[in-house]
């Protein structure tokens, strides 16, 4: 088995974790940039150049695409599945996963439930805003924000307006959304691989802050999803059509509301609260849907050729 993981740093966790798995069972695996491949396109025939040579088509791929490279990067990784190549998640499911407000609409259409938002343009009445969310305390979050930057937590109506005004006054999109007390600072992250999830960790933010993140100063523990929280994980991956996923859940009195579908969840928190080999569970993924080739240099050029019920996909 040839499987390429799509990454700019082959010292991370999570990329070395994965390396790490694909080598116990003997596959041939390599780590890509992908900002340093550039992809050929000719009729009938899809090529990927990397580092000046030609790329030897793999049987699968792992995207592990950072959120400010979303567009290079999801188009690199249809440029392999127009290639006939597996990957643990498709490009579409990633732009849309990406997109926050785009994935809050997807998940509502599949009747994941989510806390109450709000989007609107700048040039829209923050009171009207306010209102519509339900009220202060809200939290506000800038869009493209990753990894708990740009989300804001207002505790009255009053700072609510001033800090819209501010952020629309620099046109920058936000999402506002209720503020689930509740829940204390703390979320669930849910592991999903091929429709099951296969480990779920408690985040707890750091003392006086409302965000759970990691990268924030939160702490991790392991813990176990009770019947509604697993069904609500797997329908969210399943809505993203995500087959490696991190879905972010927050308790409240109503249930668990999904917050976020990460399409590259990090492995290093889940492995060493959860104390599972999450990495070796992509593996079986890739085992069961790919298919092995070992193709020789000469065989991988004729599979490069594009089939033509993939034309215009």
């Amino acid at each position: 088995m040839r499987v390429y993981i799509l990454s700019r740093n082959k010292s991370l966790y999570s990329t070395s974790r994965l390396v790490e798995a694909a080598e116990q069972r003997g596959w041939e695996v390599r780590v890509i940039d992908y900002l340093k491949c550039t992809i050929e396109i000719m009729k009938g025939e899809l090529v990927v150049n990397y580092l000046g040579k030609i790329l030897p088509t793999p049987d699968a791929i792992i995207p592990r695409i950072g959120a400010s490279r979303t567009f290079y990067g999801a188009a690199m990784v249809r440029h392999f599945e127009m290639m006939e190549v597996f990957s643990t998640s498709g490009n579409l499911a990633i732009t849309r996963s990406r997109d926050k407000l785009r994935s809050l609409q997807v998940l509502s259409r599949y009747g994941v439930d989510m806390p109450r938002t709000v989007f609107a343009s700048n040039k829209s009445n923050a009171k009207d805003v306010i209102e519509l969310s339900g009220g202060a305390p809200l939290v506000l979050k800038i869009l493209e924000g990753t990894q708990g930057v740009g989300v804001v937590l207002v505790d009255s109506e009053k700072a609510a307006k001033s800090v819209l005004d501010a952020f629309y006054g620099m046109e920058v999109n936000l999402l506002v959304q209720e503020f689930i007390e509740e829940a204390g600072g703390a979320d669930i992250r849910a592991f999903v691989v091929d429709g099951e999830v296969v480990g779920a960790m408690k985040r707890q933010g750091a003392e006086g802050d409302f965000r759970s993140n990691l990268h924030q100063g939160g702490s991790a523990t392991a813990y176990k999803l009770n019947r509604k929280e697993k069904k609500t994980a797997i329908d969210a991956a399943k809505a993203m059509g995500l087959g490696v996923c991190g879905v972010d859940m927050i308790p409240s009195k109503r249930g668990p509301l999904v917050m976020e579908v990460n399409s590259s969840p990090g492995l290093e928190g889940i492995e060493k609260s959860t104390g599972i080999d999450i990495a070796g569970k992509i593996m079986d993924y890739i085992e069961k849907n790919a298919k092995p080739s070992s193709v020789s240099e000469e065989e991988s050029k004729k599979k490069r050729k594009i089939k033509k019920d993939n034309i215009g996909a």
